[in-house]
């Protein structure tokens, strides 16, 4: 297995947070394929070859996801787009 493990400080309230989360698994999940679902305030990935969860906390949003071995050449380009899409979401 091969790991993104991403954390990214914050200074939005819970719901912005939470909004901010929501964007960044509907762009995972709209160029990687990936399906998501909500389990309180943790954001669970998963698909073939990859899974993974993005927690909230009040000052912090972090994202971790195991890439199998057909998705470890992807890694670069998958962690690219999740910084990308952070650095839009949060600023």
């Amino acid at each position: 297995m091969s790991t993104i493990d991403i954390h990214r400080t914050h200074s939005l309230d819970h719901d912005h947070a939470r909004e901010a989360a929501e964007t960044l698994a509907q762009d995972l999940s709209r160029k990687f394929d990936v399906d998501y679902e909500w389990d309180g305030d943790i954001l669970r990935f998963r698909r073939s070859g990859v899974k993974g969860h993005l927690d909230i906390t009040p000052s912090d949003l972090h994202v971790r996801l195991e890439l199998g071995m057909m998705l470890r050449p992807f890694k670069g380009r998958i962690e690219d787009e999740i910084h990308s899409q952070l650095d839009k979401i949060i600023g």
